[in-house]
């Protein structure tokens, strides 16, 4: 008969609930103070995490094209026109990028806007 070694694994056990807690340090009530709820707690926060890096991507999307639609409209355009006549006539300028001069810079967005029709009449 073979004879099992016994492994006090206390300390590791100890590093690993420890690590646990210190990620759950910030959540509301037992989720940041008992080891089974906050693991629990710990393994939603990380998938909300990575669903909502890609809602930012979605939203910031959504908040530049209207950015851009409401400067647009003011010198009779529409963001979807914009767009199409930049493509048109082969102005390659970012959405962001665009946002941010029509925001910040309306007298240049103006321009922009008329050299893109310009080169379509």
């Amino acid at each position: 008969m073979q004879c099992t070694i016994r492994v006090k694994r206390g300390s590791v056990a100890r590093k690993y609930c420890k690590n646990i807690l210190d990620f759950a340090s910030g959540f509301r009530g037992a989720h940041s103070r008992l080891f089974r709820t906050a693991t629990q707690q710990k393994q939603k926060a990380l998938t909300r995490a990575y669903v909502d890096r890609k809602n930012k991507k979605r939203t910031l999307r959504r908040l530049w094209i209207a950015r851009i639609n409401a400067v647009a409209r003011r010198y009779g355009s529409t963001h979807s026109g914009l767009i199409h006549d930049f493509y048109k006539n082969r102005v390659l300028l970012n959405c962001e990028i665009l946002a941010q001069v029509a925001t910040l810079d309306a007298y240049s967005f103006l321009k922009i806007i008329e050299e893109v029709n310009e080169k379509r009449s």
